[in-house]
């Protein structure tokens, strides 16, 4: 059974805002993203400073930068992936970036540089397997040892959106 539920709590057709820290960087993306989930594995740790990244993914044309231009690191993830990782070349905050294993349409970003962040919640957890062991997480959201199947994850509407994506 496909899962409904996208995590938001507001209107999706509406133009959301973020950027870094220092205000160099500013993006907005229209719409509503394609998923939200928390990952857990150490590449996500390590360049947060944290215990796991929220990314919200899109299709990059919902996205577009509306400030600044920032710089690119190519790191790679625990999956093998190498990624693009955009990040403010002033304060190094990271941003954005593109999402390889899911398509070259598709990109995330990190939800915390939005300005508002009341209005989403991660629906699944992935990479938990790497998970610190003094996080609980909430027993209703889907949790994965490394990765999930879009197929059997995502809301059918985010599925059909992906899929008519160019590329």
């Amino acid at each position: 059974m496909m899962p409904t539920d996208t995590g938001l709590r507001g209107p999706a057709a509406v133009t959301r805002v973020g950027g870094c820290e220092c205000g160099d960087t500013r993006y907005q993306f229209v719409g509503e993203p394609l998923f939200i989930h928390a990952c857990h594995c150490t590449l996500c740790q390590r360049i947060t400073g944290s215990a796991f990244q929220i990314s919200m993914l899109m299709t990059k044309s919902q996205f577009s930068l509306s400030k600044g231009q920032p710089a690119v690191w190519h790191l790679k993830a625990d999956s093998g992936n190498v990624r693009p990782v955009f990040f403010c070349e002033r304060c190094g905050c990271q941003l954005y970036g593109d999402a390889p294993g899911r398509g070259p349409e598709i990109m995330w970003i990190q939800s915390g540089t939005l300005d508002d962040t009341t209005w989403f919640s991660p629906r699944a957890h992935i990479w938990t397997s790497s998970m610190q062991s003094w996080l609980t997480l909430p027993v209703d959201v889907p949790a994965f040892d490394t990765n999930y199947d879009a197929v059997k994850v995502w809301p059918a509407s985010s599925l059909a959106r992906m899929q008519a994506s160019p590329g």
